[in-house]
């Protein structure tokens, strides 16, 4: 017998994860049938970013690339909405129905009753952002993107005004790095690579800012474990510390920042007992905590996405970068802060997204009030039509979207024709009218940039994939024709795209960046640490920010770094803040359909304070109810110190039908748009709890 020939290839990970891993994949040809299979996955060593490490969730690719339930062929629905009927159709049946349904709805309604929906299902710019294209062509609905990064974006453009801080390799020089509101252990494993670096090579010490002892928190040398959405108090208390006893760098203010003096009047009142009694937080941790900040040069700030899903997260992000422009660690080689390096890349994406096509008089709707879009919101319809008619491509909106129950809703209504293409069944493909089979990463041509470091990489194809399965670009082609939709980029393959992007955007051409592997492209040690003024045009860091700028909701924003009073408060009848971290075997709903990732995670699970437990007669392994005005979730508990009493965590996203009653935790998330931009709040919910009878036990976690 003929053995199989196997070859490693590089790839990239296209996941919703900043590191962008860059990748060496095993291809398996099959010597009988020569068709190709993923072997083992591993981290590119080469790459001095991913450092040859990568998550656990990736390293066992092979199970979801080939796994048996994958989407193979297109479907139509032949039961009710949900009822999870369909028979096999052809891709030419398919994409007329699509595009027929698009057309009608055109015609009886207006272009702007079909809504394209996406986000980050796959992080390649083709494949994700291509539908932008369709979109703009056919006049459709436009889409904010605000599930994940707007509060990010608000908070950090505030204060700095770019998209980009210091190199995260800087790291290793750090003699301090601070994790703020992120666990990369669970969601950004490289990141650890590098922090360990600096740990055993200088003695840096680690520090994590976080509601819970996350896994990350675990392995710190300090975990500075406040309560939810209280972040700014805790910055401003900081920098009031710094100011007091001679912290504050005054020569790099008056040259660097915008109102130093101010800042340090406003803060004469936020001091270490101020922030205690909004953080929870002990006067001397407070203290200690600033001081060692305040006398560190090369303090490194690496800002996370957690403390930003608050209806204040904007102004806690910003009170946060305000840290190193009143010490001046921005002077110092691994100091500063980073969130993510977007504003680095120039892209222009007029070929994938078709931006000589949009027009910014369309109405836009926000993606994370998608339950209030298709429930009918005038907030969000403006005075245009419903929503009538939706292409899905690899978002699962009826379990990640705030809401839930509202999301069900809309996607559940008789008038609403709704296209997923996808890779598995998922609970918004079980709503749909037609479903698509979609490829998987290594089964075509993308082209990435990196989030969390600076690096321009392309994944080519390295595999068929299985079955009739078409790439999200294929599938847009497909559309266009039946639609008279005209634009050069329909007329290119992917790797055309890429090319001709690459050019456009004044990068190396893809067989140069094949070759390559990867271009670095993150900015000189000057720029990356704003050494030649911030990106405003006074060229100074803002601590009074102009929020109108920012986004239409400003008025409300505070003046200066401060706690900004508007989170989903505790009280009587809701007296537990929720927050719905992510687990570390899942993304998003990405990988819950791997017999690896389930099998380690078990069950959805609350993280309960054992005080609160025992005043609510709960014990380990319980059933306990979680509700507020949206909904109620049933999930087992696990005593857990690693909270302040009054904070329950449920890592999840588990899919719903994981869940009792078959919906699960966004069913108690609030989609009420943070200021000053919009965006998600996943982690600012207030939630009653209470035990459930043990006889009605949960089933196990199938593997």
């Amino acid at each position: 017998m003929t053995p199989d020939r196997s070859e490693i290839r590089g790839s990239v990970c296209p996941h919703d994860c900043p590191s962008t891993c860059a990748l060496e994949v095993e291809v398996i040809a099959d010597a009988e049938s020569g068709r190709g299979r993923i072997g083992a996955v591993r981290g590119a060593a080469a790459n001095n970013y991913t450092s040859g490490v990568i998550c656990a969730k990736v390293a066992r690719y092979r199970e979801r690339i080939h796994h048996p339930d994958r989407l193979t062929v297109p479907l139509l629905r032949t039961g009710p909405k949900a009822s999870g009927q369909f028979r096999e159709i052809g891709w030419d049946e398919a994409l007329d129905r699509v595009a027929g349904a698009f057309a009608e709805t055109s015609a009886r309604h207006g272009s702007e009753a079909v809504w394209p929906f996406y986000f980050a299902g796959t992080m390649g710019l083709v494949q994700r952002d291509g539908i932008n294209r369709l979109r703009h062509v056919m006049r459709y609905s436009r889409q904010r993107m605000t599930i994940c990064t707007a509060v990010c974006e608000a908070g950090w453009m505030a204060g700095a005004g770019r998209f980009t801080g210091t190199d995260p390799r800087e790291i290793a020089k750090s003699d301090l790095v601070i994790v703020w509101g992120g666990n990369p252990v669970h969601t950004q494993i490289n990141l650890m690579t590098h922090i360990t670096r600096a740990r055993k090579e200088r003695g840096a010490r680690f520090v994590v800012v976080d509601p819970y002892r996350t896994a990350t928190a675990a392995v710190a040398d300090e975990h500075v474990m406040l309560r939810p959405g209280t972040d700014g108090a805790l910055a401003c208390a900081m920098m009031h510390v710094a100011f007091r006893d001679g912290y504050a760098d005054r020569d790099y203010m008056a040259h660097y920042t915008d109102s130093p003096a101010e800042l340090e009047a406003h803060l004469r009142t936020r001091t270490p007992e101020w922030a205690a009694g909004i953080t929870g937080l002990p006067v001397h941790q407070i203290e200690e905590f600033a001081r060692t900040y305040g006398t560190t040069q090369r303090a490194y700030i690496r800002v996370g996405y957690g403390f930003s899903r608050m209806r204040n997260g904007a102004a806690n992000i910003h009170a946060v970068s305000c840290l190193p422009a009143v010490t001046g660690a921005w002077q110092h080689e691994g100091g500063g802060a980073f969130w993510n390096n977007r504003g680095i890349y120039r892209w222009n994406k007029t070929l994938i997204e078709g931006w000589d096509k949009r027009d910014l008089r369309i109405r836009e709707m926000d993606m994370s009030r998608i339950g209030a879009v298709l429930t009918g919101d005038r907030r969000e319809l403006g005075d245009g039509p419903q929503v009538h008619a939706m292409l899905i491509q690899n978002q699962n909106p009826a379990v990640v979207a705030p809401d839930s129950n509202r999301v069900h809703r809309g996607l559940l209504r008789d008038d609403l024709f709704v296209c997923v293409h996808e890779q598995f069944m998922t609970e918004t493909a079980r709503m749909a009218d037609v479903v698509l089979p979609a490829t998987m990463f290594m089964e075509h041509d993308d082209l990435y940039q990196a989030g969390g470091h600076g690096h321009i990489q392309i994944g080519p194809k390295l595999i068929d994939p299985p079955g009739e399965c078409r790439s999200n670009h294929e599938v847009l082609q497909g559309l266009a024709a039946r639609l008279g939709a005209k634009h050069r980029g329909f007329e290119m393959t992917a790797m055309e795209l890429i090319d001709a992007t690459l050019i456009a955007s004044g990068w190396p051409d893809a067989k140069t960046v094949l070759e390559r592997r990867w271009v670095d492209a993150q900015p000189s040690f000057e720029d990356s640490h704003f050494l030649s003024g911030f990106a405003h045009p006074d060229k100074r860091f803002h601590f009074a920010p102009d929020w109108s700028r920012i986004g239409p909701d400003h008025a409300r924003m505070p003046k200066l770094p401060d706690h900004f009073a508007i989170i989903d408060e505790a009280g009587p009848d809701r007296p537990f803040r929720l927050v719905a971290a992510p687990a570390r075997n899942f993304l998003n709903t990405s990988f819950t359909e791997t017999p690896g990732s389930r099998r380690r995670e078990g069950r959805p699970t609350a993280l309960v304070h054992p005080d609160d437990a025992a005043r609510l007669g709960v014990v380990e392994g319980s059933r306990v109810r979680l509700g507020n005005e949206r909904g109620q979730v049933v999930v087992h508990a696990k005593l857990f110190d690693g909270v302040q009493p009054g904070v329950v965590i449920v890592e999840s996203v588990w899919p719903n039908a994981d869940f009792e009653g078959g919906i699960g935790i966004n069913a108690l998330t609030s989609d009420d748009p943070a200021p000053p931009f919009g965006g998600a709040v996943f982690h600012d919910t207030a939630v009653w709890m209470e035990a459930v009878a043990a006889e009605l036990a949960l089933p196990e976690a199938a593997d």
